[in-house]
């Protein structure tokens, strides 16, 4: 192997946080393995992809050569080398067999297991037919019906090819309802439920954009999704004694991500068009926000795993809970579980059903939908369903393992001080220091996409697991595996991106699978079936025919609220990791919009004043920018607010107490309970889900009329001498004119239905830039009469004209300093001035704005341009 420089390092010091060890290092093509002296150690073996970060360190004051290994099980390594060519070499032989170009150089494609497994049906474990015949399609329930119109993924090359569709739309339909969506990625069905038929499916972000797109195809699909209970030719039973039919259409992404997405012609649907429907958000947050989250668990984790630089010392810092707690980590967890248990208990008590979706429907989407049916089937808590489970809402609806796993790796991950420097000085650590940060800002462009989507349903998964330990088949460790060769690269399993690229050769040649072993294989044999089976396990808690205790149908709610650190795959204690108030932190708020039934509920439909642009402009620079142009007020839509005086949302508590304090009251939502103990979607003392999105609509609302009544409170002082601050906005008590006395902008311009102004008591503009002052120096007319003009000639009110003459007022505009158009404030007054308008044009323009001012009462203010509003 030309890649490999040195196959071979002896006496090679291997920290670790439980000590040191003096370790025979190899290189081999696919894996580093550390054969220690020590006899009574077992061979660690590391493959590359594994390796998140090699850092190349200065010589030490002691002699030692130092390289820090950094995987992705969370584990720090520190190799010391007596030699610093063998340092050199080591560094670069890891970074050349790390760094893929291509996914056929990854080790599953030269893995052969020794001895050969006993089973290889791992690829055909999942059937599409029979896993959704055993819910009950074309037995049981005649309203669905499989479709071949993605047989070779023509249709949509990120579905599977055998999809489930409703029975009475037809693939024509499909083909035009696929244009509404983002990727072809149109509602399909993903589980039935066994007894009461309601149904989850799934799909991506309709395509709304700006001008509110619709499609009528897209409609009628979903429609006949929430009508497959009344389908004829179904054999459908009737939902369950006392539920409310509330189907539910679920965006798994923040308000503000979806306004984001509107603005780049995608979005969120109108509920105008979607009936017997209504919609919630569940604020879970994007790719980037969990890749930096988890980012910050790593770096904490990592401040307590580095031993001492000689080699031979060992850690004995604790972790930072703090540091765990800013992470946001736990919190991310429990927007997951709320999800999960709206869903639940939506499809499974009101006998419902749900459609998922986020952006495109692969990251959120897979995780809200996988955990839903873990919950509500038993048959997915056992290892084979689990398998399964994966293998439909993970590997054929096309989550991006390549991509967010980041199996080909990057340079970026290898840091090493400049050459020639010399030897262990503080300018080289510091060059090494400033190499890794310039490192985290020049990240190559497909680096953006790795997110820990897939890590995150397993942790969740383990937190179901923890809170019901009787219900799994499976125990903590069959997890553990999953995440390492969801890294390890060993099985072809999770190196695609979607089904379409696992299949189908782009040369013509045999699906690329084939070249690989399933990772169902080796989880299956005998020896690991063993090792991961629960001995807690009681599968007739799950029967439906038990009589003793409390039946709950085999279906699990969980609780959102309990939700701490999986300590075990992080490699730390539950005490060093959680401590003894982690359910205290896991209590962060997690914003959830609805049930949104209309257009005038939806805040991705409101005036862009609700949503600030500010929360905006950190999601999408471009989006502040097309939403701030047109800012409305919310006292007054037609009059321009200023964007640096826009608030951001503030949290529900601060809602709660803005309703409080104004006096509005939520309107009834259908959802709402008198009686919390009573409320369905309720789960171990938390607060329901539901209480939230009932009073969203009325919080919308709230802020922006607090935001009025405190305007109002800070510039209406009665019988004080105090002028307003400069810029600011005043009460609409006090609005006049924006000109002085000369009746153009006045606050019935802007409002037909107020009465005329009393010129008497006008005061200047309340938006001018320049505050009045007394006796400010007179100007030229152009500028005194200059309605938009800022500088203005202060005049006794018994003075101001009632009305000043259209032809004069026109001359003034019109004049040597206008270029034909009004004049702009923003612009100095030392600005060089126009020629005069033509004569000839001048005086056509003065005769017909007589002639129409003449026809015009005299008590009712003119436009700028005297021609009336």
């Amino acid at each position: 192997m030309d890649k490999i420089r040195i196959a071979k390092v002896e006496r090679v010091v291997c920290s670790k946080l439980n000590g040191s060890n003096i370790c025979t290092l190899h290189l081999t093509a696919h894996h580093l393995i550390f054969q220690y002296e020590d006899q009574s150690l077992e061979e660690m073996w590391v493959p590359y992809p594994l390796i998140s970060l090699v850092t190349r360190l200065p010589q030490t004051l002691t002699g030692k050569n130092p390289l820090t290994i950094r995987t992705r099980t969370f584990e720090n390594l520190l190799l010391s080398f007596e030699n610093d060519i063998e340092a050199l070499d080591v560094f670069e032989s890891i970074k050349e067999l790390t760094v893929a170009n291509s996914i056929t150089q990854l080790y599953a494609f030269s893995y052969v297991p020794n001895p050969p497994l006993p089973t290889n049906d791992g690829w055909s474990l999942y059937s599409p037919r029979e896993e959704f015949s055993r819910m009950g399609i074309g037995s049981r329930s005649k309203a669905w019906r499989f479709t071949d119109i993605n047989k070779d993924y023509s249709f949509c090359p990120t579905y599977p090819a055998r999809m489930v569709v409703p029975t009475r739309i037809s693939d024509n339909t499909l083909q035009y309802a696929a244009k509404y969506r983002s990727k072809a990625r149109i509602p399909v069905l993903t589980y039935l439920h066994r007894t009461n038929y309601g149904s989850i499916t799934r799909s991506s972000q309709p395509m709304v954009g700006l001008t509110n797109n619709r499609s009528i195809q897209d409609e009628k699909l979903i429609e006949a999704i929430f009508q497959t209970h009344h389908s004829p030719e179904s054999r459908v039973t009737a939902n369950v004694y006392g539920s409310t039919c509330t189907n539910l259409i679920i965006d798994a992404r923040p308000t503000a991500n979806a306004v984001a997405n509107t603005a780049k012609g995608a979005g969120s649907e109108n509920m105008d068009y979607y009936k017997d429907a209504k919609k919630a958000y569940l604020g879970i947050d994007h790719i980037h926000t969990m890749r930096e989250s988890l980012a910050k668990i790593v770096e904490a984790i990592r401040e307590t795993k580095l031993p001492d630089e000689s080699g031979l010392g060992e850690s004995t810092t604790t972790v930072d809970r703090e540091a765990l707690r800013r992470s946001g980590w736990l919190r991310h967890l429990g927007a997951v579980m709320e999800g999960t248990a709206l869903i639940v208990k939506n499809v499974h008590v009101n006998s419902s059903h749900v459609v998922i979706h986020c952006s495109d429907g692969w990251d959120r989407t897979s995780q809200l939908s996988a955990m839903a049916q873990l919950c509500l089937d038993p048959h997915y808590r056992t290892m084979k369903g689990f398998q399964i489970l994966i293998e439909k809402d993970w590997l054929s609806f096309g989550h991006k393992f390549l991509d967010r796993c980041g199996h080909l790796s990057s340079e970026k991950f290898f840091l090493s001080p400049a050459e020639g420097n010399g030897g262990g000085g503080g300018a080289e650590a510091a060059q090494a220091f400033f190499a890794s940060v310039q490192n985290k800002f020049t990240s190559p462009g497909h680096l953006k996409e790795t997110s820990p989507i897939f890590h995150q349903f397993l942790e969740c998964v383990r937190q179901v697991q923890r809170q019901f330990p009787e219900r799994f088949e499976f125990n903590e460790r069959f997890l553990h595996q999953l995440y390492y060769h969801l890294y390890s690269c060993q099985f072809g399993t999770f190196l695609w991106n979607c089904e379409r690229e696992r299949k189908v050769d782009e040369a013509g040649g045999p699906p690329p699978f084939e070249s690989t072993v399933s990772i169902w294989d080796w989880l299956n044999t005998p020896e690991e079936t063993n090792k991961n089976r629960n001995p807690d396990y009681d599968p007739s808690l799950d029967d439906l025919g038990r009589k003793e205790g409390k039946p709950d149908m085999g279906v699990l709610i969980p609780n959102s609220k309990d939700i701490r650190f999986w300590h075990g795959l992080y490699g730390r204690t539950d005490e060093e990791m959680n401590g003894k108030f982690m359910v205290a932190q896991a209590q962060g708020s997690v914003e959830a919009v609805g049930p949104v039934e209309s257009e005038q509920d939806d805040p991705v439909f409101s005036p862009p004043s609700i949503i600030s642009t500010q929360s905006l402009s950190r999601l999408n620079p471009s989006v502040s920018s097309i939403v701030g142009q047109r800012s409305v007020s919310p006292s007054n839509p037609l009059s321009p607010i200023r964007h640096d005086e826009e608030r951001e949302p503030e949290p529900l508590q601060t809602l709660t107490q803005r309703q409080q304090s104004t006096g509005i009251r939520r309107s009834p939502s259908p959802f709402a309970k008198s009686n919390a103990a009573t409320d369905v979607f309720s789960s171990g003392g938390m607060r329901s889900m539901w209480g939230r999105l009932s009073t969203n609509a009325s919080a919308a609302l709230s802020v922006v009329q607090g935001a009025v009544e405190d305007v109002t409170k800070e510039f209406k002082k009665t019988g004080s001498n105090q002028e307003p601050r400069e810029g600011e906005l005043r009460s609409r008590s006090e609005l006049r004119v924006w000109g002085e006395g000369d009746g153009v902008g006045s606050s019935s311009s802007w409002n037909l239905g107020s009465p005329p102004i009393d010129y008497s008591t006008a005061t200047t503009n309340p938006w001018a830039t320049t505050t009045m002052r007394e006796n400010l120096p007179p100007t030229s007319s152009g500028f005194s009469d200059n309605p938009w003009n800022s500088f203005r000639q202060t005049q006794s009110s018994t003075s101001l004209p009632t009305r000043p003459p259209a032809s004069k007022r026109l001359s003034d505009l019109f004049g040597a300093d206008s270029q034909g158009l009004p004049h702009d404030p923003t612009i100095s007054e030392s600005l060089p001035k126009s020629p005069v308008m033509k004569e000839e044009t001048k005086q056509v323009v003065e005769s017909t704005t007589s002639a129409r001012s003449n026809s015009i009462p005299t008590d009712k203010p003119l436009d700028p341009l005297g021609v009336g509003w």
